[in-house]
């Protein structure tokens, strides 16, 4: 008997160790997805949960995707794509504008007026992705895509025209807004999304620069009295990446199941989520009495023409730097009205 039982427990371990062994014997496996917003923002229900819901159906359960919000795998937005990199989670949503310097080409649609919307915005990245697609080399890109133009947001001054911007201390999104923000005259102060209500509130900064959207997600009707509208502001990029060692340990079956769960059509819903939150927190805004502020097409072209100097030398630098920066533009805006 003692001899059947070890005989026994070789085979088993014979077995297992050809299942493992085995090409075609797929292995069951749980994707972590870290994001640093709470579980109750917008792209949950527009990306995060979709995808996992996707993958598990298309693959019968054999892949699964557990959530990590609100920083659970690492505090700080702007360390998303690192993590992505090093595998501290397996799946990263992140911003570009936090790390503008890995994604000069991407940030281009953060150039104030070239989006005109989220949909368009999604498109414009998906139309230059042959030449975005350079800057996520290290890891596997799974979806992207943009909000809404930003609003700007004050406590105890509107703005209704560009001199009322003058010297105030407004929220840069990225970088790459701040030289925008001081040709209007004003001074830009960067910060992550997570430090504005806190900024708005206390006075470190006079205004804040953010797509509609935040609005309700980071509970900005609570400080903010007005809201500006058409202003010839940014949209932000945002991106879904996966680790790529994660990715190369899949089976050629589990990656197709992968790819089919991502892409296009997940952006679009990222797009669009964003789309529908903008709204969603414009009619927050003004349920909660603030008042809405939409700037005519002269003064926000005022706007537009006090930035066009700063615009033209962010464009020449980075074709300074070997960036196609003319072409990217136009392949961002084919198809595009």
């Amino acid at each position: 008997m003692l001899g059947l039982k070890k005989l026994g427990g070789t085979l088993t371990v014979a077995a297992l160790a050809v299942a493992i062994a085995w090409p075609g014997v797929a292995q069951a496996r749980e994707l972590k997805l870290a994001y640093f917003m709470s579980p109750k923002h917008p792209m949950n229900a527009a990306v995060f949960t979709p995808f996992a819901e996707e993958l598990e159906a298309l693959s019968g359960g054999e892949l699964t995707v557990k959530q990590f919000p609100a920083g659970e795998l690492g505090k700080g937005p702007q360390q998303q794509y690192k993590r992505a990199v090093d595998g501290v989670a397996d799946i990263v949503f992140g911003i570009p504008g936090y790390t503008e310097t890995i994604f000069p080409r991407t940030m281009m649609v953060a150039i104030p007026g070239v989006v005109p919307g989220a949909r368009e915005g999604t498109d414009m990245l998906w139309n230059a992705l042959n030449y975005l697609d350079t800057e996520y080399q290290r890891v596997k890109l799974l979806a992207m895509w943009t909000n809404a133009p930003a609003v700007l947001i004050t406590k105890d001054k509107p703005v209704r025209t560009l001199e009322d911007v003058k010297g105030m201390k407004i929220r840069a999104p990225s970088a790459a807004d701040a030289p925008v923000i001081a040709s209007w005259g004003a001074v830009p102060v960067q910060m992550t999304v997570n430090e504005t209500y806190n900024a708005l509130n206390t006075g470190i900064v006079d205004a804040v620069m953010i797509g509609s959207s935040g609005i309700g997600s980071f509970k900005l009707n609570e400080p903010g009295k007005y809201i500006t509208t058409g202003l010839p502001s940014s949209s932000a990029a945002f991106y879904l990446v996966m680790n790529m060692d994660a990715w190369e340990g899949l089976t050629p079956q589990q990656q197709a199941w992968v790819d089919e769960a991502s892409g296009y059509e997940l952006s679009l819903k990222g797009g669009a989520g964003y789309a529908a939150a903008g709204e969603r927190g414009l009619k927050l805004a003004a349920d909660s009495g603030l008042e809405l502020i939409e700037l005519s097409a002269e003064e926000s072209a005022r706007f537009f023409e006090a930035s066009e100097e700063v615009i033209a030398d962010s464009l020449k630098e980075l074709t300074d730097e070997g960036i196609p920066a003319d072409a990217i533009l136009d392949a961002m805006r084919e198809g595009i009205s």
